[in-house]
């Protein structure tokens, strides 16, 4: 029996190794990434190739301005911190990389696309180990959002059916998303993560996602196959 699901996906490591997750699970994954007005497209050919590679049953690009409202250092003109290594970032606060809402508003238009295809589930690939401190990847958030979305569907009204919200790699750390993902045979070279590649695509190596992910790679006794512009 068809198992639709929706899958966040921008690209990234994360969501790359979720949407595999989702196939595991016999889903039949429907692939949602945004342009939502960030810095680059990188992620968002990143994201066509892995769901091409994946083979989605169908990938939809939403377009999302919010550079209206800027406040990030993806969506207005606001230098990318970098760092040599991840102890150098002193900043115990919120970073300046974090999106006012994004994933409220990425999860909003995941509902409304889950409800139009008939899914009861969503993946995404918010994680609360090795992040960056962002407020919408905290497991209160995942589950208050989840219970927001069975009040504000007609399905939830009706009793016909419960939306699931799925975060598989919420407890995990990056070297334990990394194993799962090449347990899964996912093809990492597909990817991108960094905040401010340049225009041949590669990562700086030293953003905060950039140095997450290297981390990732090294503590599970992996190499990460895409490049660095230091490389």
């Amino acid at each position: 029996m068809d198992r639709p699901a929706i899958v966040l996906l921008s690209g990234g490591l994360d969501s790359t190794t979720v949407l595999a997750i989702a196939k595991e699970q016999g889903f039949t994954p429907y692939a949602l990434s945004f342009r939502y007005g960030q810095r680059h497209s990188i992620e968002l050919e990143a994201a066509r190739r892995v769901a091409e590679a994946q083979g989605v049953a169908r990938h939809v690009i939403a377009d999302i301005d919010l550079r209206v409202f800027g406040g990030s250092a993806l969506t207005a003109d606001i230098e990318v911190p970098k760092y040599e290594t991840l102890g150098d970032n002193q900043d115990t606060g919120v970073p300046i990389t974090y999106v006012p809402a994004r994933n409220t508003i990425f999860l909003s238009f995941a509902l409304a696309f889950a409800e139009t295809v008939g899914a009861s589930d969503i993946f995404t690939g918010v994680t609360a180990v090795d992040y960056s401190g962002y407020p919408d990847c905290r497991p209160e958030y995942m589950d208050a959002f989840a219970a927001m979305a069975n009040l504000a569907t007609r399905a939830g009204v009706e009793g016909t059916s419960r939306i699931t919200l799925h975060s598989p790699l919420i407890a995990l750390s990056k070297a334990g998303i990394v194993q799962e993902g090449l347990r899964l045979g996912v093809d990492y070279s597909l990817t991108s993560s960094c905040y401010d590649p340049d225009d041949a695509g590669r990562a700086c190596g030293r953003c905060d996602t950039c140095l997450l992910r290297l981390k990732g790679f090294a503590e599970a006794g992996a190499t990460d196959p895409i490049q660095y512009q230091n490389a």
